[in-house]
């Protein structure tokens, strides 16, 4: 008796388990081969390697140059994305006028 107790205890986890083996084997069974993905999707993946083998040759070719001597690459940019909207810094300005008067 305590088996059966035991078993219908876990009977969830049993039945879930089982499930996912089932699943598991059918997926295996339908699934087209590796090498028939492979033929499909080689023009895709050829063209990514190169993309990434031509960014890596432009990279050591040309190296980006900071604007300004002694500024970090991209370093303008970031403050420019970083910075406040315009009208925001103008709407600043305007408080800290009224406030001193």
């Amino acid at each position: 008796m305590e088996i059966q107790e035991k078993l219908l205890r876990f009977k969830f986890h049993i039945l879930s388990a089982v499930g996912f083996g089932v699943a598991i084997l059918f997926v295996c069974y339908v699934a087209p081969s590796f090498l028939n993905i492979l033929k499909y999707f080689w023009p895709l993946l050829v063209s990514t390697a190169l993309f990434l083998v031509a960014i890596v040759v432009f990279g050591r070719i040309s190296p980006p140059a900071a604007e300004v001597p002694g500024e970090k690459v991209g370093e303008g940019l970031l403050d420019y994305v970083a910075s406040q909207p315009e009208h925001i810094h103008l709407f600043e300005e305007e408080r800290e006028s009224v406030g001193a008067h």
